[in-house]
C-alpha cells in the first residue's frame, strides 16, 4: 500500500482528496499548512507528496526547496490555482516530478498518482510462460491449454493474466489493473476488471469457486499466487 501526504490549506478540497485516496486503499496524510507537511514528509517518508504551492507558514515551493536540499527522494505532484508557465517551470526546476493546475479532474490527479508510483518502481519482468499444475500458458502465441484441453481466453484476458502473474502476491488495485491493461484513452468502469477476473477465473482455475491461484482482496483487488 502507498503512503501520500497531501498538503493543502482548503478544508473541503483537502477532506475530498483525501476520503478519494483512502477509498482507492491508500494510507493517506494530511497537512494543512507547509510547515506541517515538511515536517510530516521528513517523519512519515511517504511515497508521494500532492503539495498545494499557496500554503500558510510555508509556501510548497520552499516544502519542495528543503525536501530536495535535504536529499528528500520523495515523488511530489504540485498543486496549485497558478496556470502561468513561469510557475510550472519554477516547481518543476525546484525538483517537482509533475505539476497539475485548479480547477482540476479528481480522476486525472488519481491517474497522475498512479503513474508516478508506478514509473517509480523497478520494472517487472514479464515471463514469455506460465505453467502450474497441469496449466500451460504461452503468452508470446496466445496459447492456453489445460492438459491437452485447450482454454479459450480473450486477448485481454491474456493480458490481465500475464500483468498479475509478473508480480506474484503483489496486490493490485482495480484502478492499476484497468491502468496497465486497458488504458487511459478508453477508460473503462472497475466492473470491467471484476467481470474479466470472473471469466479468466473460470478457465484458469480448477474450482472457480474456491481460487488457489487468482485470489480477490476484498476492497482492493486482485493477486496472483503461485
Amino acid at each position: 500500500m502507498s503512503r501520500l501526504l497531501i498538503v493543502e490549506d482548503e478544508p473541503g478540497l483537502l477532506r475530498a482528496l483525501a476520503d478519494g485516496f483512502r477509498f482507492e486503499s491508500y494510507e493517506v496524510l494530511t497537512a494543512a499548512d507547509g510547515e506541517s507537511g515538511y515536517r510530516l514528509a521528513k517523519e512519515q517518508n511517504p511515497d508521494l507528496i500532492i503539495l498545494d504551492l499557496m500554503l500558510p507558514r510555508m509556501s510548497g515551493y520552499d516544502v519542495c526547496r528543503k525536501l530536495r536540499s535535504d536529499g528528500a527522494a520523495t515523488l511530489i505532484l504540485m498543486l496549485t490555482a497558478r496556470g502561468e508557465e513561469a510557475d510550472r517551470v519554477v516547481g518543476l526546476d525546484l525538483g517537482a516530478d509533475d505539476y497539475l493546475t485548479k480547477p482540476f479532474s479528481v480522476r486525472e490527479l488519481s491517474a497522475r498518482v498512479r503513474a508516478l508510483l508506478r514509473r517509480a518502481k523497478p520494472p517487472n519482468t514479464s515471463p514469455d510462460e506460465l505453467r502450474y499444475d497441469d496449466v500451460h500458458i504461452d503468452f508470446r502465441t496466445y496459447e492456453a491449454r489445460r492438459g491437452e484441453h485447450v482454454l479459450d481466453l480473450t486477448r485481454k484476458e491474456f493480458q490481465l493474466l500475464r500483468l498479475l502473474v509478473s508480480r506474484p502476491d503483489d496486490v493490485m488495485s482495480r484502478e492499476e489493473l484497468l491502468d496497465e491493461v486497458w488504458g487511459l484513452e478508453n477508460y473503462p468502469t472497475t466492473r470491467t476488471v471484476d467481470t474479466h477476473v470472473f471469466h479468466l477465473r473460470s478457465k484458469v482455475e480448477r474450482d472457480p469457486k474456491n481460487p488457489r491461484h487468482l485470489i480477490t482482496v476484498h476492497g482492493i483487488g486482485y493477486r496472483w499466487t503461485p
